[in-house]
């Protein structure tokens, strides 16, 4: 296949090159992630459970299955969480019930998923000033994050945001629009919301390549960030839940030890809309994944990557914590390429797409939590949280603990 020659626009007289237009440095009382928590459906299988059965919905009777075989066990998936169980997936039979099974499942799911996040902050949801929501694994209107706002009882005067297109890169994207609202709104508490039920979207009866890649990598789940603005530090929130935001609910707020988000960066590569998303039509949702995606990013992410570091006066060794989404072992090697990291950087992804497979944007904050809970970095350590997607197009979110 060709692989697309990029084009980049060249800045304007009155947009200088990023080079040119450093920011002033970053306010040490920026935003800070409080908690981050994932909930994954009941339905564990090793992925050699999954091969038959996703070869009798995927193929024809009779079909070679080599192809099948090599797809899954080169995925680097061991085990992955399904939103149903797997005899389940050939009575869907259409569009409107697989989207139907999306809703039912990412309520339960999204519900967990927050619910644990404000617990682990010591929040509650009237605390919540902002909800963006993700997904781009089924649609509705109301869209499920406000279905979720009387479920819960967020107040009804909450911000919400609901996302859809930014497919895998939507992790890193939804954290940083969370920022962009918390460092202009520095008293508020903002929640991301990530829900991606992958395995619904796998079409019966279609043996192409992206199909069958797709039916081995990806798995479901959802996960709920906590944010709060840099004016919250330290406040007291024992009032008993008064409803007025910016930290008026009960509990011990549990920030201190997260990490603040200190800039991100965003960026759409041109002439590339066609190597990544989907094809919609009557059946759902058919992936579209284009095997020149890694050349891409071993092309062009290290460059602009470089560039967003070397404004903070920071470069590739200076990053202590890699948050990477594991699209696969294939971008994650392309990943570790163009920026000539370590054998062991992106151990955490690696693990992340072994442990659930890649959950699209639910993926990042998946590898944010493992950070959280098996050793937080030590205090003025650099992260960077970075994803990839549909456009094409890549994020950055640079984090100190």
């Amino acid at each position: 296949m060709r692989v697309p020659v990029l084009v980049e626009h060249a800045p304007s007289p009155s947009a200088p090159a990023s080079v040119a237009r450093r920011p002033p440095p970053p306010s040490a009382a920026g935003p800070r992630i409080a908690a981050v928590r994932c909930a994954l459906p009941p339905h564990r299988y090793a992925q050699h459970e999954l091969t038959g059965p996703i070869g009798d919905l995927c193929l024809s009777p009779g079909a070679d299955r080599a192809l099948l075989h090599r797809v899954h066990a080169s995925a680097g998936v061991r085990t992955r969480h399904l939103a149903l169980p797997i005899e389940r997936y050939a009575r869907l039979g259409d569009f409107g019930r697989s989207n139907g099974a999306w809703l039912e499942t990412g309520l339960e799911l999204g519900e967990e998923a927050l619910s644990g996040a404000l617990r682990e902050a010591g929040l509650t949801p009237a605390d919540v000033d902002l909800l963006v929501f993700a997904s781009i694994t089924g649609v509705s209107a109301p869209s499920l994050d406000a279905r979720l706002a009387g479920r819960m009882g967020l107040r009804p005067d909450v911000k919400r945001l609901p996302l859809f297109g930014l497919g895998c890169v939507a992790g890193a994207a939804g954290l940083a629009r969370v920022h962009d609202h918390l460092r202009g709104h520095p008293e508020d508490t903002a929640v991301l919301l990530t829900v991606e039920l992958c395995s619904l979207t796998l079409q019966r009866g279609d043996a192409s390549r992206a199909n069958l890649v797709a039916g081995a990598l990806f798995g479901d789940g959802a996960a709920a960030l906590v944010a709060r603005g840099g004016n919250t530090d330290g406040v007291n929130t024992d009032d008993g839940g008064s409803g007025s935001g910016s930290g008026s609910g009960s509990g011990t707020v549990a920030s201190a030890s997260g990490p603040r988000v200190v800039a991100t960066r965003s960026h759409l590569y041109p002439g590339t809309e066609g190597l990544l998303g989907w094809e919609i039509g009557a059946a759902g949702f058919r992936v579209v994944i284009d095997a020149g995606v890694p050349d891409i990013v071993r092309g062009h992410l290290g460059r602009h990557l470089r560039a967003f570091l070397a404004e903070h006066e920071l470069t590739v060794d200076d990053i202590g914590t890699w948050i990477c989404h594991p699209g696969g072992p294939r971008i994650l090697s392309a990943v570790s390429e163009t920026l000539g990291l370590s054998e062991d950087a992106l151990d955490r992804s690696r693990r992340s797409l072994a442990a659930v497979g890649n959950m699209s944007s639910v993926s990042v904050l998946h590898i944010l939590e493992d950070v959280r809970v098996r050793r937080a970095p030590e205090p003025g350590t650099w992260g960077l949280l970075l994803a990839m997607g549909p456009g094409f197009c890549s994020e950055l979110v640079l984090l100190r603990w």
